[in-house]
């Protein structure tokens, strides 16, 4: 890694930045961090992850209710509360307590336009009980609950979280209209804590499916009757593929 690079990386930690949606998503204002990836420096968030946003378009509608497991900064949360608007409803679960801090921030300016968005700090696994959370070395969007990937630079400091199944929250929250997954490897560890999830409710799903995990994340998904797409890919030339991608999109079989 290079200096320059370790160098920003060092100045970005704590830093807190306002930033704007795209005015395809209400243009309304969040809090972000370059402390969570370098990228978060640049003022136009569209730059941020162009391929993010254009998901939530696809997959939220007006008055759905959305579950955004592994929110980070919320890119994803807000937009999605953007496009849900004031009947819809977004629960955000992200363990990181300083993210979940900005989450808080975003969410007491309460645009009325939005749906409401609740935040939880824990974490989301195939089992209730504690769990440890390593806090990346890099940016804090490379936190990891198992190995973690070469982005996350091996682990600064380790945080004990809470750990939930998504079956278990089924008891708690509204059931998703669209469930969107994005925990740094962990991913299969999530779809095995909901099954009854998968089986019964049947969310349109964005996943992000690292390398260790794509055969058990494929199978668990294919097992449940979904038809994987690349979410890189413009919708109107995918094809279904045989296994999960980096950008998975999962659809229900009608």
């Amino acid at each position: 890694m290079s200096l320059w690079r370790t160098g920003l990386e060092r100045l970005s930690n704590r830093v807190v930045l306002e930033r704007r949606l795209p005015a395809a998503f209400g243009g309304g204002r969040i809090s972000v961090s370059p402390a969570s990836a370098l990228k978060f420096w640049y003022p136009n968030l569209e730059r941020v992850d162009p391929s993010l946003l254009s998901a939530a378009g696809e997959l939220v509608r007006p008055g759905d209710v959305v579950w955004d497991i592994g929110a980070n900064v919320g890119l994803f949360t807000f937009a999605a509360a953007a496009l849900a608007g004031p009947k819809g409803k977004v629960l955000a679960l992200e363990p990181d307590i300083w993210l979940t801090g900005l989450l808080h921030r975003t969410v007491a300016r309460n645009r009325k336009a939005w749906a409401p968005v609740d935040v939880l700090s824990v974490a989301a696994s195939d089992q209730v009980g504690v769990c440890h959370l390593k806090i990346a070395a890099r940016g804090r969007s490379s936190n990891f609950l198992g190995e973690g990937n070469s982005q996350s630079g091996g682990a600064r400091a380790v945080q004990s979280t809470l750990s939930v199944t998504l079956d278990w929250m089924l008891g708690i929250y509204l059931p998703p209209h669209v469930l969107k997954i994005d925990v740094e490897g962990a991913e299969a560890l999530v779809l095995k804590g909901a099954t009854r999830l998968l089986s019964e409710i049947r969310p349109r799903i964005l996943c992000e499916v690292n390398d260790n995990s794509n055969s058990d994340v494929s199978a668990i998904l294919k097992e449940f009757g979904y038809s994987l797409y690349d979410a890189d890919q413009p919708k109107a030339s995918r094809r279904e593929l045989p296994s999960a991608v980096w950008n998975t999109i999962a659809y229900p079989a009608a």
